[in-house]
């Protein structure tokens, strides 16, 4: 499974608002594009993204940004790239001369890794997202003296 540039942004849009979650001050794309170093306009493409899938809330106005829509551990991976990675959701179809060998194996192959792919997307969510990342500034602020 590949995922893209827009789908890894999504899942680092959202884990940063995860650590923010709880705060009243909203966080904007801006902030959030000069931090991660990932450009401002294909930001706001996902947030258009994550918002039309009711991911996120805007707060519009001078002290405007986003908000999670919902608590971090009721947000599974698969919420974030569902809406993100059309080819997540579609199926695979042939119009090839070989259509029952195709059917087949989509049926064998293609459609119990489909369900194994989701099952296992959705048995992330942002908390265990923000857990790891935890752990990861832990250990890398771990100071070494000889």
């Amino acid at each position: 499974m590949k995922i893209s540039a827009k789908g890894r942004y999504g899942l680092i849009a959202m884990t940063y608002l995860a650590q923010n979650f709880g705060s009243d001050n909203p966080i904007t794309v801006l902030s959030i594009a000069n931090k991660l170093g990932i450009s401002k306009i294909y930001l706001e493409q996902v947030f258009a993204i994550l918002k039309r899938a009711k991911l996120v809330k805007s707060i519009k106005g001078a002290q405007g940004g986003y908000h999670l829509n919902k608590k971090p551990e009721d947000i599974t991976v698969f919420d974030i790239l569902s809406p993100i990675e059309l080819s997540l959701i579609e199926s695979t179809t042939s119009e090839s001369n070989f259509l029952e060998f195709d059917r087949a194996i989509n049926s064998c192959i293609y459609k119990p890794l489909d369900e194994k792919i989701f099952e296992f997307l959705k048995s992330i969510t942002l908390e265990d997202i923000l857990n790891a990342l935890y752990k990861e500034m832990d250990a890398s602020n771990f100071m070494y003296f000889i």
